[in-house]
């Protein structure tokens, strides 16, 4: 069969089964025509959630952040034969003749400026030791700065400049911070004034780090290296909801693990500095608490591990008072639970001197109620 035949016979073909199909469709019934799916919608198109603008809250927080730069003076004690490598291997640590002296460095480190007329938030470990201060500011400005108080158990230092119109960043509420939530830390890590970095928040309430003493932390993985100590971490609103403090480091630079003292716990420590030149803490005569786990939650017959056992606690002190007793598992304080030792420490140390607390606790398989006065502690505690 020549091409054109074979071209005329499969359009004679599909002309006569195109007629069949049509045939066929209209003996169909109405319902069955019905039932056919309609065409899909077009797809919608996908609504896209506008960011933080980064650019704003810099340009905003940016001018409030300064750089410290501290010089401090050690006393050590040193041998005149220390350099010789016989005596060292000879005498060890046990080094003759040990002279006094003194060494001198300098610590750089960043501070964030909470007022206008020149009150400066920063590290202790800045500034520890530091016979002479110098505040550089945003607008590249120099001048002394003067030690106002610190607090070596929370790493938190006040300072002061001379100003009334600095440029200063207001106070968040660190309570409020969620994990997930963008943040900005600014700072003048390596000496690079004024870098601005950019993450997430990734934990609340980091303690037992062993960095300080009273440890409530804001976790994050914006960029922290060294010479950010002091400076600030930012919500997207431009306020201040922490000091940046320190980095988990295996090499000594940014490895995505930085904590912040968090904003509440700054600022009480810079009232009470302001106020008074040292901060009053709280207590109630507990020495001694561990958190429970599995096995004392099944001992003390509680239905989850959750609270505090107190261990001891000092005779006619206010806990001893109110009928506190060893073995008692601290469950809430004033209607807050009680998770671990960490935050009961935070806690009473940051209740007011003077006020009482609401204890909510187990014993002997049931719950009471004990009211318990707060007393100043000692210094250093």
């Amino acid at each position: 069969m020549s091409r054109p035949l074979l071209l005329a016979a499969l359009a004679g073909g599909l002309a006569a089964g195109l007629a069949a199909g049509i045939h066929w469709s209209q003996r169909l019934s109405p319902a069955l025509r019905a039932s056919s799916p309609p065409a899909p919608a077009p797809p919608a198109p996908a609504l896209v959630a506008p960011g933080p603008d980064f650019k704003a809250i810099a340009r905003l927080a940016t001018p409030a952040v300064v750089n410290i730069s501290a010089l401090q003076v050690f006393r050590t004690e040193r041998s005149p034969f220390f350099s010789d490598p016989f005596f060292r291997d000879f005498f060890g640590r046990d080094m003759p003749f040990r002279m006094p002296r003194e060494e001198r460095k300098t610590s750089l480190g960043s501070g964030v400026i909470v007022s206008a007329d020149g009150l400066i938030v920063t590290n202790n470990h800045v500034i520890e030791q530091a016979r002479q201060i110098t505040i550089t500011t945003a607008d590249r400005r120099r001048q002394r700065g003067t030690l106002v108080g610190a607090d070596p158990v929370t790493d938190i230092a006040v300072l002061r400049i001379a100003g009334g119109d600095l440029p200063s960043l207001g106070w968040g509420d660190s309570s409020r911070a969620q994990v997930g939530e963008y943040v900005v830390a600014i700072g003048n890590p390596f000496q690079l004034s004024h870098t601005v970095t950019m993450g997430i928040i990734s934990a609340t309430g980091r303690s037992n780090v062993g960095i300080v003493d009273y440890e409530d932390f804001i976790q994050t993985d914006a960029a922290i290296n060294p010479g950010n100590s002091g400076g600030a971490l930012v919500n997207t609103g431009a306020e201040l909801i922490g000091i940046n403090t320190a980095i988990y480091s295996e090499t000594g630079g940014y490895q995505g693990i930085g904590f912040a003292v968090p904003s509440n716990l700054a600022r009480n420590v810079v009232d009470q500095l302001v106020a008074h030149g040292r901060v009053r803490r709280g207590t109630i005569g507990i020495t001694r608490v561990t958190d429970v786990n599995e096995e004392t939650a099944a001992a003390f017959g509680l239905e989850a591990p959750r609270g505090v056992v107190v261990l001891e606690l000092l005779r006619r002190s206010p806990a001893d008072r109110a009928g506190l007793e060893p073995g008692d598992v601290i469950l809430d304080l004033d209607g807050k639970p009680v998770e671990d030792a960490a935050q009961l420490r935070n806690e009473l140390a940051g209740a007011a001197v003077g006020s009482s607390l609401r204890l909510g606790i187990w014993r002997n398989g049931g719950a009471r109620e004990f009211r318990v006065a707060v007393e100043e502690a000692g210094p250093g505690a």
